[in-house]
Protein backbone atom coordinates (compact mmCIF):
# COMPACT_ATOMS: atom_id res chain seq x y z
CA UNK A 1 0.00 0.00 0.00
CA UNK A 2 1.14 3.50 -1.13
CA UNK A 3 1.52 5.99 2.35
CA UNK A 4 0.72 9.84 2.48
CA UNK A 5 4.31 11.58 2.98
CA UNK A 6 2.91 14.70 3.98
CA UNK A 7 0.59 16.64 6.43
CA UNK A 8 -2.68 15.58 5.83
CA UNK A 9 -4.07 18.94 7.48
CA UNK A 10 -5.67 20.59 4.23
CA UNK A 11 -7.96 17.71 4.68
CA UNK A 12 -8.98 19.01 7.79
CA UNK A 13 -9.70 22.49 7.79
CA UNK A 14 -13.21 23.60 8.48
CA UNK A 15 -15.13 24.91 5.10
CA UNK A 16 -18.12 27.52 5.84
CA UNK A 17 -20.67 29.20 3.31
CA UNK A 18 -23.75 30.56 3.94
CA UNK A 19 -25.15 28.94 6.91
CA UNK A 20 -23.05 26.17 6.24
CA UNK A 21 -19.86 25.57 8.81
CA UNK A 22 -18.21 22.00 8.40
CA UNK A 23 -15.46 21.13 10.51
CA UNK A 24 -13.33 19.54 7.46
CA UNK A 25 -13.16 19.10 3.83
CA UNK A 26 -14.51 15.30 3.86
CA UNK A 27 -17.89 14.54 1.90
CA UNK A 28 -19.87 11.35 2.47
CA UNK A 29 -20.79 10.82 -1.90
CA UNK A 30 -23.95 9.93 -2.64
CA UNK A 31 -24.43 6.16 -3.27
CA UNK A 32 -27.55 4.04 -4.51
CA UNK A 33 -28.31 1.57 -1.69
CA UNK A 34 -31.84 0.38 -2.46
CA UNK A 35 -32.22 -0.67 0.98
CA UNK A 36 -35.53 1.36 1.71
CA UNK A 37 -38.67 -1.02 1.14
CA UNK A 38 -41.16 1.36 -0.22
CA UNK A 39 -39.22 4.17 -0.93
CA UNK A 40 -39.40 4.49 2.60
CA UNK A 41 -36.27 5.17 4.72
CA UNK A 42 -36.40 2.96 8.21
CA UNK A 43 -33.60 3.10 10.94
CA UNK A 44 -31.19 0.83 9.51
CA UNK A 45 -31.23 3.36 7.27
CA UNK A 46 -30.69 5.95 9.66
CA UNK A 47 -28.59 4.14 11.52
CA UNK A 48 -26.17 3.76 8.67
CA UNK A 49 -25.77 7.46 7.94
CA UNK A 50 -25.30 8.26 11.67
CA UNK A 51 -22.44 5.52 11.49
CA UNK A 52 -20.73 7.71 8.78
CA UNK A 53 -21.50 10.91 11.14
CA UNK A 54 -19.68 9.46 14.17
CA UNK A 55 -16.71 8.55 12.22
CA UNK A 56 -16.01 12.19 11.46
CA UNK A 57 -17.90 12.75 7.89
CA UNK A 58 -17.89 16.50 7.63
CA UNK A 59 -20.89 16.69 5.30
CA UNK A 60 -23.11 13.27 4.16
CA UNK A 61 -24.69 13.59 1.02
CA UNK A 62 -27.55 10.98 0.77
CA UNK A 63 -27.77 8.58 -1.98
CA UNK A 64 -30.36 9.18 -4.69
CA UNK A 65 -33.80 10.30 -3.85
CA UNK A 66 -36.74 10.46 -5.80
CA UNK A 67 -38.36 13.60 -6.21
CA UNK A 68 -42.27 13.95 -6.65
CA UNK A 69 -42.51 13.39 -9.88
CA UNK A 70 -45.05 10.77 -11.66
CA UNK A 71 -41.52 9.28 -13.90
CA UNK A 72 -39.10 9.65 -11.24
CA UNK A 73 -37.68 6.56 -10.40
CA UNK A 74 -38.06 2.83 -10.76
CA UNK A 75 -36.93 1.12 -7.86
CA UNK A 76 -39.41 0.40 -5.23
CA UNK A 77 -36.26 0.25 -2.79
CA UNK A 78 -35.13 3.40 -3.33
CA UNK A 79 -36.18 6.02 -1.09
CA UNK A 80 -38.81 8.47 -2.24
CA UNK A 81 -38.29 12.48 -1.06
CA UNK A 82 -42.27 12.80 -0.84
CA UNK A 83 -45.19 11.61 0.69
CA UNK A 84 -45.62 11.33 4.50
CA UNK A 85 -44.48 8.43 4.98
CA UNK A 86 -40.86 8.89 3.55
CA UNK A 87 -40.66 11.97 4.71
CA UNK A 88 -41.21 10.80 8.11
CA UNK A 89 -38.32 8.65 7.73
CA UNK A 90 -36.02 11.31 6.77
CA UNK A 91 -36.71 12.87 9.60
CA UNK A 92 -35.50 10.33 11.59
CA UNK A 93 -32.39 10.45 9.28
CA UNK A 94 -31.76 13.95 10.16
CA UNK A 95 -32.23 13.08 13.74
CA UNK A 96 -29.80 10.88 14.14
CA UNK A 97 -26.99 12.35 11.80
CA UNK A 98 -27.53 16.02 13.68
CA UNK A 99 -27.20 13.83 17.42
CA UNK A 100 -24.03 12.42 16.14
CA UNK A 101 -22.92 16.07 15.31
CA UNK A 102 -23.02 15.65 11.79
CA UNK A 103 -24.10 17.17 8.51
CA UNK A 104 -26.46 16.09 5.85
CA UNK A 105 -27.91 16.81 2.50
CA UNK A 106 -30.79 14.86 0.64
CA UNK A 107 -29.40 14.32 -3.12
CA UNK A 108 -32.65 14.90 -5.18
CA UNK A 109 -32.94 12.89 -8.52
CA UNK A 110 -35.33 11.90 -11.59
CA UNK A 111 -33.97 9.20 -13.56
CA UNK A 112 -35.55 10.00 -16.84
CA UNK A 113 -34.88 6.86 -19.14
CA UNK A 114 -31.00 6.25 -18.36
CA UNK A 115 -30.83 2.41 -18.48
CA UNK A 116 -33.64 1.83 -20.31
CA UNK A 117 -34.70 -1.35 -18.46
CA UNK A 118 -38.13 -0.25 -17.17
CA UNK A 119 -41.68 0.02 -18.43
CA UNK A 120 -43.17 2.00 -16.09
CA UNK A 121 -42.18 4.19 -12.98
CA UNK A 122 -43.20 3.36 -9.30
CA UNK A 123 -46.07 5.75 -9.98
CA UNK A 124 -47.38 4.01 -12.84
CA UNK A 125 -45.97 6.71 -15.49
CA UNK A 126 -43.74 5.89 -18.53
CA UNK A 127 -40.27 6.67 -18.35
CA UNK A 128 -39.61 10.41 -19.77
CA UNK A 129 -36.92 12.32 -20.86
CA UNK A 130 -36.23 15.38 -23.34
CA UNK A 131 -36.89 13.55 -26.66
CA UNK A 132 -37.94 10.07 -25.90
CA UNK A 133 -34.66 8.70 -26.21
CA UNK A 134 -32.17 6.86 -23.26
CA UNK A 135 -28.79 7.01 -25.27
CA UNK A 136 -28.54 8.41 -29.25
CA UNK A 137 -30.29 6.96 -31.49
CA UNK A 138 -31.99 4.60 -28.97
CA UNK A 139 -35.75 5.41 -28.87
CA UNK A 140 -37.16 4.53 -25.24
CA UNK A 141 -39.95 6.04 -23.09
CA UNK A 142 -41.97 9.45 -24.58
CA UNK A 143 -40.32 12.70 -25.18
CA UNK A 144 -41.26 15.14 -22.33
CA UNK A 145 -44.11 18.17 -22.96
CA UNK A 146 -44.03 21.44 -21.39
CA UNK A 147 -46.53 20.20 -18.89
CA UNK A 148 -44.41 16.85 -18.09
CA UNK A 149 -41.47 19.86 -17.85
CA UNK A 150 -43.40 21.73 -15.39
CA UNK A 151 -44.74 19.34 -13.52
CA UNK A 152 -40.43 17.65 -13.00
CA UNK A 153 -39.53 21.32 -12.04
CA UNK A 154 -42.30 21.89 -9.39
CA UNK A 155 -41.53 17.83 -8.25
CA UNK A 156 -37.89 19.38 -7.50
CA UNK A 157 -38.95 22.28 -5.43
CA UNK A 158 -41.27 20.35 -3.67
CA UNK A 159 -38.73 17.59 -2.14
CA UNK A 160 -36.38 20.99 -2.03
CA UNK A 161 -38.98 22.55 0.48
CA UNK A 162 -39.47 19.60 2.29
CA UNK A 163 -35.62 19.11 3.05
CA UNK A 164 -35.71 22.63 4.88
CA UNK A 165 -38.96 22.17 6.49
CA UNK A 166 -37.32 18.59 7.96
CA UNK A 167 -33.86 20.40 9.19
CA UNK A 168 -31.55 19.19 6.06
CA UNK A 169 -28.15 21.44 6.01
CA UNK A 170 -28.44 22.56 2.50
CA UNK A 171 -29.89 20.19 -0.51
CA UNK A 172 -27.75 18.45 -3.94
CA UNK A 173 -29.49 17.95 -7.53
CA UNK A 174 -28.16 15.08 -9.05
CA UNK A 175 -27.53 16.78 -12.90
CA UNK A 176 -25.10 13.96 -13.70
CA UNK A 177 -24.56 10.73 -14.98
CA UNK A 178 -27.39 10.59 -17.93
CA UNK A 179 -30.15 11.12 -15.65
CA UNK A 180 -32.83 13.53 -16.41
CA UNK A 181 -31.80 16.89 -15.85
CA UNK A 182 -27.67 15.54 -17.20
CA UNK A 183 -30.42 13.77 -20.35
CA UNK A 184 -31.77 17.64 -20.94
CA UNK A 185 -27.45 18.93 -20.89
CA UNK A 186 -26.27 16.49 -22.93
CA UNK A 187 -26.86 16.91 -27.11
CA UNK A 188 -26.77 13.08 -27.71
CA UNK A 189 -30.37 12.74 -25.78
CA UNK A 190 -31.72 16.36 -26.10
CA UNK A 191 -32.84 16.71 -29.77
CA UNK A 192 -35.16 19.05 -28.95
CA UNK A 193 -36.27 22.09 -31.27
CA UNK A 194 -37.84 24.07 -28.64
CA UNK A 195 -36.05 26.28 -26.14
CA UNK A 196 -35.06 23.44 -24.19
CA UNK A 197 -32.87 22.40 -26.95
CA UNK A 198 -29.37 23.71 -29.46
CA UNK A 199 -26.43 24.97 -28.00
CA UNK A 200 -24.93 24.31 -24.96
CA UNK A 201 -26.44 27.09 -23.06
CA UNK A 202 -30.17 26.45 -24.52
CA UNK A 203 -29.88 22.90 -23.05
CA UNK A 204 -29.22 24.05 -19.18
CA UNK A 205 -32.43 25.83 -19.52
CA UNK A 206 -33.94 22.56 -17.61
CA UNK A 207 -31.36 22.92 -15.05
CA UNK A 208 -31.96 26.43 -14.50
CA UNK A 209 -35.43 26.49 -14.28
CA UNK A 210 -34.83 23.33 -11.67
CA UNK A 211 -32.19 25.69 -9.88
CA UNK A 212 -34.32 28.60 -10.35
CA UNK A 213 -37.36 27.01 -8.27
CA UNK A 214 -35.51 25.43 -5.66
CA UNK A 215 -33.49 28.32 -5.24
CA UNK A 216 -37.39 30.58 -4.50
CA UNK A 217 -38.28 27.07 -2.95
CA UNK A 218 -35.01 27.74 -0.10
CA UNK A 219 -34.27 30.92 0.22
CA UNK A 220 -31.03 32.61 -0.29
CA UNK A 221 -29.23 31.25 2.90
CA UNK A 222 -29.73 27.33 2.20
CA UNK A 223 -26.52 25.68 0.49
CA UNK A 224 -27.64 23.97 -3.24
CA UNK A 225 -25.13 21.77 -4.52
CA UNK A 226 -25.36 20.92 -8.22
CA UNK A 227 -23.78 17.41 -9.14
CA UNK A 228 -22.06 17.54 -12.80
CA UNK A 229 -20.47 15.17 -14.98
CA UNK A 230 -18.76 15.16 -18.40
CA UNK A 231 -19.40 10.92 -18.42
CA UNK A 232 -22.59 9.23 -18.43
CA UNK A 233 -23.44 5.81 -17.72
CA UNK A 234 -24.67 5.17 -21.32
CA UNK A 235 -21.17 6.31 -22.47
CA UNK A 236 -18.12 6.78 -20.16
CA UNK A 237 -16.38 8.95 -23.26
CA UNK A 238 -19.31 10.94 -23.72
CA UNK A 239 -18.47 15.06 -23.21
CA UNK A 240 -20.31 18.19 -22.77
CA UNK A 241 -17.39 20.52 -22.97
CA UNK A 242 -14.58 19.84 -25.27
CA UNK A 243 -13.24 23.13 -24.22
CA UNK A 244 -12.50 25.45 -21.36
CA UNK A 245 -14.89 28.00 -23.08
CA UNK A 246 -17.60 25.19 -23.77
CA UNK A 247 -17.61 24.34 -20.37
CA UNK A 248 -17.69 28.08 -18.92
CA UNK A 249 -20.89 28.91 -21.25
CA UNK A 250 -22.08 25.17 -19.67
CA UNK A 251 -21.63 26.86 -16.39
CA UNK A 252 -22.84 30.16 -16.29
CA UNK A 253 -26.22 29.98 -16.56
CA UNK A 254 -26.15 27.85 -14.11
CA UNK A 255 -24.19 29.48 -11.60
CA UNK A 256 -26.80 32.82 -12.72
CA UNK A 257 -29.37 30.63 -11.74
CA UNK A 258 -28.22 30.10 -8.32
CA UNK A 259 -25.78 27.43 -7.76
CA UNK A 260 -23.54 27.79 -4.56
CA UNK A 261 -21.08 24.40 -4.94
CA UNK A 262 -20.86 21.98 -8.08
CA UNK A 263 -19.82 18.61 -7.32
CA UNK A 264 -17.81 17.42 -10.06
CA UNK A 265 -18.09 13.70 -11.00
CA UNK A 266 -14.86 11.90 -12.28
CA UNK A 267 -14.19 8.55 -12.11
CA UNK A 268 -10.87 8.89 -11.53
CA UNK A 269 -10.35 12.73 -9.85
CA UNK A 270 -6.14 13.17 -10.64
CA UNK A 271 -7.10 12.89 -14.19
CA UNK A 272 -6.64 16.33 -15.93
CA UNK A 273 -10.01 17.00 -17.72
CA UNK A 274 -8.53 18.99 -20.40
CA UNK A 275 -4.96 18.98 -22.26
CA UNK A 276 -2.02 21.36 -20.95
CA UNK A 277 -2.99 21.74 -17.73
CA UNK A 278 -3.29 18.92 -14.86
CA UNK A 279 -6.69 20.94 -13.35
CA UNK A 280 -8.99 18.01 -12.97
CA UNK A 281 -12.99 18.86 -13.87
CA UNK A 282 -13.36 20.05 -9.92
CA UNK A 283 -10.45 22.35 -10.62
CA UNK A 284 -11.30 23.87 -13.82
CA UNK A 285 -15.15 24.22 -12.37
CA UNK A 286 -14.06 26.25 -9.85
CA UNK A 287 -11.63 28.56 -12.11
CA UNK A 288 -14.35 29.30 -14.23
CA UNK A 289 -16.89 30.23 -12.45
CA UNK A 290 -15.39 30.62 -8.66
CA UNK A 291 -17.74 28.77 -6.94
CA UNK A 292 -16.32 26.30 -4.40
CA UNK A 293 -16.22 22.67 -5.66
CA UNK A 294 -16.03 19.19 -4.50
CA UNK A 295 -13.80 16.69 -6.20
CA UNK A 296 -14.74 12.99 -6.22
CA UNK A 297 -13.27 9.67 -8.05
CA UNK A 298 -11.60 7.14 -6.20
CA UNK A 299 -9.86 8.71 -3.68
CA UNK A 300 -7.36 6.49 -1.86
CA UNK A 301 -8.64 3.30 -4.53
CA UNK A 302 -6.89 1.86 -6.98
CA UNK A 303 -9.76 0.91 -9.11
CA UNK A 304 -12.66 3.22 -10.27
CA UNK A 305 -15.85 2.02 -9.32
CA UNK A 306 -16.99 -0.10 -12.53
CA UNK A 307 -13.96 -1.81 -12.27
CA UNK A 308 -14.31 -2.84 -8.90
CA UNK A 309 -17.80 -3.69 -9.42
CA UNK A 310 -16.98 -6.68 -12.16
CA UNK A 311 -14.11 -8.17 -10.36
CA UNK A 312 -13.66 -10.43 -7.19
CA UNK A 313 -10.46 -9.27 -6.44
CA UNK A 314 -11.04 -6.19 -4.21
CA UNK A 315 -9.61 -2.54 -4.74
CA UNK A 316 -6.41 -2.24 -3.07
CA UNK A 317 -5.82 1.21 -0.82
CA UNK A 318 -3.87 4.11 -2.59
CA UNK A 319 -2.08 7.46 -1.24
CA UNK A 320 -3.58 10.81 -0.95
CA UNK A 321 -0.59 12.75 -2.06
CA UNK A 322 -1.75 14.17 -4.51
CA UNK A 323 -5.08 15.15 -3.36
CA UNK A 324 -3.98 16.71 -0.12
CA UNK A 325 -1.23 18.91 -3.36
CA UNK A 326 -4.61 19.57 -4.97
CA UNK A 327 -6.07 20.64 -1.93
CA UNK A 328 -3.85 22.63 -0.70
CA UNK A 329 -3.57 24.58 -3.92
CA UNK A 330 -7.36 24.95 -3.98
CA UNK A 331 -7.54 23.46 -7.21
CA UNK A 332 -10.80 22.63 -5.42
CA UNK A 333 -12.80 22.99 -1.64
CA UNK A 334 -14.13 19.32 -0.67
CA UNK A 335 -13.65 16.03 -1.65
CA UNK A 336 -16.07 13.06 -1.81
CA UNK A 337 -15.67 9.64 -0.45
CA UNK A 338 -17.77 7.20 -1.52
CA UNK A 339 -16.76 3.33 -1.73
CA UNK A 340 -13.89 3.90 0.95
CA UNK A 341 -16.64 5.02 3.43
CA UNK A 342 -18.65 1.53 3.22
CA UNK A 343 -15.52 -0.13 3.80
CA UNK A 344 -14.42 2.35 6.41
CA UNK A 345 -17.44 4.34 8.16
CA UNK A 346 -14.64 6.22 10.44
CA UNK A 347 -12.16 6.72 7.43
CA UNK A 348 -11.84 10.71 8.23
CA UNK A 349 -11.11 9.36 11.99
CA UNK A 350 -8.99 7.01 11.26
CA UNK A 351 -6.83 9.07 8.34
CA UNK A 352 -6.81 11.77 10.93
CA UNK A 353 -5.17 9.80 13.38
CA UNK A 354 -3.42 6.71 11.85
CA UNK A 355 -2.88 8.07 8.42
CA UNK A 356 -3.80 4.41 5.62
CA UNK A 357 -2.39 1.90 7.36
CA UNK A 358 -5.90 0.96 9.06
CA UNK A 359 -7.78 1.25 6.00
CA UNK A 360 -9.84 -1.71 4.48
CA UNK A 361 -9.65 -2.50 0.89
CA UNK A 362 -13.63 -1.97 -0.71
CA UNK A 363 -14.65 -5.36 -2.06
CA UNK A 364 -18.22 -5.29 -4.02
CA UNK A 365 -19.83 -7.19 -2.09
CA UNK A 366 -20.23 -4.56 0.31
CA UNK A 367 -22.58 -3.09 -2.16
CA UNK A 368 -25.19 -5.41 -0.38
CA UNK A 369 -24.57 -4.75 2.94
CA UNK A 370 -26.10 -1.66 4.72
CA UNK A 371 -23.51 -1.23 7.95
Amino acid sequence: METSSRSIAPLFKPFSLKNLTLPNRIVMAPMTRAKSPGGVPGPDVAAYYRRRAEGGVGLLVTEGTFVGHIAAGFDPNIPRFYRDDALAGWKRVVEEVHAAGGHIMPQLWHVGVAHGQHEKSVEGAPPMSPSGLSKPGQPDGVAMTQADIDAAVKGFGDSAEAAVELGFDGVELHGAHGYLIDQFFWEGTNQRTDGYGGSIQARTRFGVEIVQEVRRRIGPDFPLILRIAQWKLQDYAARLAQTPHELEQFLKPLVDAGVDIFHCSQRRFWEPEFPDSTLNFAGWTKKLTGKPTITVGSVTLSEEFMTTFQSDEPASVTGIDDLLDRLEREEFDLVAIGRALLSNPDWPRQVQNGGLAGLKAFRKEELAQLT
